[in-house]
This record gives structure tokens, sequence and C-alpha cells, in this order.
């Protein structure tokens, strides 16, 4: 019997071993070109930095042509910066080129990636230059038609597409969703902080009594200037506790509660290791909506619904090599808001038209369009949120949880200015009235310690430091009598941290501990186009009201493609809590109306 047992896992192990050559060896085949490598062709590796850690690859290449990239490091966040190692070195040989289109959402990894082929070359004795413009191919490519069919179609994968076709899934239907983009997430990718909810078993735990679903309406429709629908408010907010226990179930649990801007109480739910929560929900919804078998159809755009004696019957939408007719029970459209579409934005607010925006690329509004186009109903268009803490370099938004456990914003002349913890979009107008227009957000090492999002600004390279006040208003390039300003600052606001009281701006939470534990850091950042209030006109059912008031039969819509749950100005965290809510509102209805 030993015998056995002993020979059992030797043949085990003999073929995970050949699983995983045979791993490598496909992965790697991915990345080689048809063309037979030359003579004299040359391998070598390069590194660069990435969201997570060193990118490191391996190039084979000669002075004209680059044979294969195979990446053999790297950390980057799944499904994320994960795709642009699996799918970007193809891209690059075909092009015979490091520069090329990187993958939308994904930037700091596509960089890093296009740095490391360019470091591999490099260090080949190669001249990088000769692959710094890619070839491009005239020759067309005819697409053929396809025609699917199933339950429900959802056009959108980021936080509300998943999470409503995980909760269809889960009720039995058939479900496809089509993603333009390359990678699922959308904007959910960009949140970073975490997601509202009320009466929930994690602040029942940590003895929250005062942050209900009436504080949580309340506090939504005051900082939304009362132009909120209220019916919606009020549904996202009684929904929000079943939404956290949902995630609970699919194995997202978010355990910690703080607060966040604009509200006086405790609502934030976020995750246990202080990951982003987008990021951390959409692999959660992701996997989820896998396992249930939804089929994700990336770089595939939904151009149009399709309609049957007023209903929703399904959609076009065409990929590179396709042309797709998916005739569908319902439809859900969750495309995200418009925060990228500059003419749109521009048609409402033409002072928009050059600002910087932390919405990924396919933030578009074509879910908005689409729907219009069959008659739909929208709300709110021109409300459009700036968010105050964006690294204008790169549009990178700075979440607002360093803020709520206890950061500051400071002027140019060292100062505090403002209510740090208002509304996004009081502080944001606060921003732009002081020197430059510009603030910097200001943090220490016990928020490092506890927060992961300030520990990517570290690594990549946002932030300034020192272990003492004055030497970080010198980091920061602070000048004269603000240096000394900014120390007084700082003093002050430990000052008052220690009482208990914020005198000078009235603010009332994330207060509870001082910015003394060195080192310090400090961000520099401006407000930004973050958030389109505005979308289609929705009803509690998360059913498309037609111009009449009218639900537009089998057509449904959650998260940001969607207007009136925000009014003039969202709360942060609300979002979330809203594609939770939403999503699975959109889910349920759809999936029951497809099945009668």
């Amino acid at each position: 019997m030993k015998k056995n047992k002993m020979l059992y896992r030797i043949v085990a192990a003999v073929l995970a071993c050949a699983v995983v050559a045979l791993a490598l060896v496909t992965y790697q085949s991915r990345s080689s070109s048809n063309a037979p490598v030359a003579e004299g062709a040359v391998t070598a590796t390069g590194s660069a930095k990435g969201m997570e850690g060193d990118v490191v690859v391996e190039v084979t290449a000669d002075a004209t042509t680059i044979y294969s990239i195979t990446v053999k490091e790297q950390n980057e966040t799944q499904g994320i910066g994960s795709v642009v190692c699996e799918q970007l070195p193809d891209t690059m040989v075909a092009a015979n080129s490091y520069n090329v289109d990187g993958i939308a959402g994904a930037t700091v990894t596509s960089d890093a990636l296009k740095e490391a082929v360019k470091a591999a070359l490099t260090s080949a004795g190669l001249d990088a230059s000769a692959f710094a413009v890619a070839q491009t191919s005239d020759a067309a490519v005819e697409k053929t038609a396809e025609s699917l069919d199933c339950d429900v179609v959802i056009v959108g994968a980021g936080g509300a597409g998943l999470t409503a076709a995980a909760q269809a899934a889960e009720n039995g239907a058939k479900v496809i969703v089509v993603e333009k983009m390359p990678i699922v997430g959308g904007n959910s990718l960009k949140a970073t902080g975490g997601m509202n909810a009320a009466d929930t078993k994690y602040q029942e735990a940590l003895g929250i009594t005062d942050s209900g679903v009436d504080e949580f309406i309340e506090d939504t429709m005051n900082g939304g200037h009362q132009i909120n629908d209220r019916s919606l408010v009020t549904v996202m907010a009684e929904e929000s506790s079943d939404a956290v226990d949902w995630l609970d179930a699919i194995g997202a649990p978010l355990p910690k509660v703080a607060a966040t801007g604009g509200t006086t109480h405790k609502y934030l739910h976020e995750p246990e290791d202080g990951s982003a929560v987008g990021s951390y929900l959409v692999e959660k919804l992701n996997a989820q909506a896998e396992k249930l078998g939804v089929q994700i159809m990336l770089n595939t755009e939904a151009t149009e619904i399709l309609t049957e004696n007023g209903a929703a019957v399904g959609i076009k939408a065409e990929s590179k090599e396709h042309n797709y007719t998916i005739h569908a029970k319902s439809v859900i459209l969750a495309t995200g808001g418009f925060g990228a579409n500059f003419d749109l934005m521009a048609s409402f607010n033409p002072a928009l038209a050059n600002a910087v925006t932390t919405n990924h690329a396919g933030a578009t509004g074509d879910g908005i369009l689409m729907a219009e186009a069959i008659g739909a109903d929208t709300v709110d268009m021109d409300q459009i949120q700036l968010h105050p803490t964006v690294y204008q370099e790169t549009g990178l938004l700075v979440s607002e949880s360093v803020r709520s456990m206890g950061g500051i914003l400071v002027n140019a002349e060292g100062k505090r200015f403002c209510n740090d913890l208002a509304t996004r979009d009081a502080v944001s107008n606060a921003e732009l009235e002081q020197p430059g227009a510009y603030a910097y957000i200001i943090f220490d090492q016990r928020i490092v310690d506890d927060l992961k999002s300030c520990q990517k600004y570290i690594k990549n390279g946002l932030t300034v430091s020192a272990d003492n006040y004055e030497d970080l208003a010198k980091a920061m390039g602070l000048e004269g009598d603000a240096i000394q300003n900014f120390v007084d600052t700082m003093d002050t606001w430990n000052a008052a941290v220690a009482a208990g009281e914020d005198k000078e701006f009235g603010r009332n939470n994330g207060i509870d501990a001082d910015l003394s534990t060195a080192p310090y850091y400090a961000i520099k950042i401006a407000p930004g186009i973050h958030h389109t209030m505005g979308g289609l006109k929705i009803n509690t059912d998360a059913e498309v009201l037609d111009t009449q008031g009218n639900a537009i039969p089998g057509l449904y819509a959650a998260g940001e493609t969607t207007g009136g749950v925000h009014g003039g100005n969202r709360i942060g965290g609300n979002a979330v809590c809203d594609f939770v809510v939403f999503g699975r509102i959109a889910g349920n209805n759809a999936s029951a109306y497809a099945a009668n």
C-alpha cells in the first residue's frame, strides 16, 4: 500500500510538472511571430516597474525584427494588469514594435511592459528606436455575421454589469455579457475607497448605531443637493445591507467601516486588507459570473438595441472579426457614464472640454445614446462631478480613504483651506480658488501601513516624503513663509485631533488619529472629472423609462449609465452601493422577465 501511494505521488508530481511545462510553452507560443528566427538574433531580458512590482520580459530580436516576447515575471492585478501581460506581447510582435496602444484601464502595466521590452532590446545591443514605430497592415478584415441566443444580454462588464450577470445567472438565466474594452471592470476599477451601506452586520459588530437607513437617505439627498430621485435613494439605502451580505456570500466581504466625505456617519465598508474596493470587487464578481457560466465577450462593442413591438429583444454588436446579432428575452444596459466623452460633456459644460478625467477610455456614454435612439428618457445629464484629489499627470485618483483616515489638504501657501472631507463639489471648488488651482494631500506612515492604495502611490512615484514637517514642505517645493505655515498647519491639525474638534473648518469625521507618525508624505493634486451623475431614467425596478414615463418592456439599466440616484453631487462610496444594489435588482428583474 505504501509503495502504491509513493508511486501515485511520483506520477502526480510528474503530471503536474508536465502541465506547468505545457502551460509555459503555450504561453510563449502566443508571444512568438510566424517568422523563423534569423541567425544572429539575440535574446535578452528587461524590466520596468508596474503597479505591483517589476514586470520582467525576455525578448528575442535582431536589428530589424522582434521574434518573440515572453513575460517572465509579473505580479500585476489579476484580470487587469495580468491581461496586459497576456495580450500585449502578441500585439508588439505583430507590430514589430514596443510602441503600441496600451490596454485601457491598465495604463501603468501597459507602460511598464513597453519600457521592459525597450530595455531588453537595448540590453541586447540593438537600437531600440528602430522599433518605436508600429508596422501597420492595409489588409481589410472581412467580418462574418454570427447570431447568438440567450435569456439576458448585458452590455458592459463593469461593476454593475458583472453584478447583474452574476445575479441573473444565479437565478438560472443564460447570460451573455458584451464589453467593448479588452478587460472587464470599466470605471469600477477606479474605485479606491469602499461601499456605503446602512444597518449592516459589520456596523453592528463595531457598535456603530447612528448610521442607519434613514441617515443614509438624508445624507445622500443632502449631498446631492436634494435633486436626487428619493425613491431610488430609498431603495439603495434599504437594500444596501442585503447587498453587503450577498457580496459576503460570493467571497467578497467588506468588514472595515469608516466615514467618507460629505457625511457625518460611518457607512463606508472596505476590504479587510485595505485593498482598493473597485479592483477587489471586480475580481470577485468576475469569478462569480464565470463560475455560474456567464459568457463574457471582450473587445465586442454593442451598437444597437433590437426591439419588437416596443420591447427590447436583443442587441447588435461587433468585434474585429464578427458582426453579432444577439437575440435575448431581456436587455440590461451597464455601460457606465460618459466621463471620457469630452464632446458630450462639453455640450452640457463647455469648460470641461479640456479637463483631466479619472474615467477609463471606454466611458463614452454608449448605453445612454443607444437607449435614447429607441425612445428612452434621461435625467440630470448636466450634473458632472469633479473629484478633488486627482494626480494631474496621469489622471489617477487619490482615494478619499486617505482623508477619511486622517489625511488633510493644504495649498501652495502651506495652509489648510476648507473642510477636507466636505462634499466633493465643495472641496473641488475650494481647490480651484487656491493659488495655482491645486493643492497637496498630506498623510503619514500610519495611513500608509493601513491603506494599500497609499503603498501604490509611493511605489509609482506620486509622492514626496520626509521625516519631519519642515523637510516635507521643502520636498513639496514650498518656499519662504509657506514652509513655516506648513509646520504650523500640521501642529494645529494634530492639536485639533487631540481636542476632538476642528475649530478652523468644522471637519467632523476622519479626526480619530493625528498625523504624527514619520515619515510624512504629500501628493500634488487638483480637481478632475470623476463621475457623471446623469443618465438613463429608471424606476425602482431598474426598468428604463421612455420620454412619456412608461417602462420600456425588457429593458433594464444599472450603475453610472443611469441617473437620479446621486442628484447634483455623488457621495463617495455611493457609486459602489449603487452598482451592487441596482445591478442585483436589474439581474433579478431581467431574469424574471425572461422566464415569463
